[in-house]
């Protein structure tokens, strides 16, 4: 079973607009679902959807910056999982 988190509780503690979460989730950043017509958060976005949202309040970043950014980090991520793949193919 998905643990889930009601969006209003993530605004709440964050000090965020419903509107910011919404966004992210229109632009592919993060997944909200919708239950009984309350949106949720899946744990499993929780700690994606924080460092978005330190992001926004700490830089001051914007919707189309932290989408840039998110981009770049997963390209990121993804190239460093292969070097590690060719590392291991070199050393056997």
């Amino acid at each position: 079973m998905i643990n889930l988190i009601a969006a209003t509780d993530i605004c709440t503690y964050h000090e965020v607009e419903y509107t910011f979460i919404s966004s992210l989730s229109e632009a592919g950043l993060v997944e909200l679902k919708v239950v009984n017509h309350t949106t949720y958060i899946p744990e499993s976005e929780l700690q994606k959807l924080e460092k978005m949202i330190r992001m926004h309040q700490e830089l001051e970043i914007n919707i189309a910056g932290i989408e840039a950014i998110t981009h770049l980090l997963e390209r990121l991520e993804q190239m460093q999982e292969d070097m590690r793949v060719l590392r291991n193919r070199v050393r056997t």
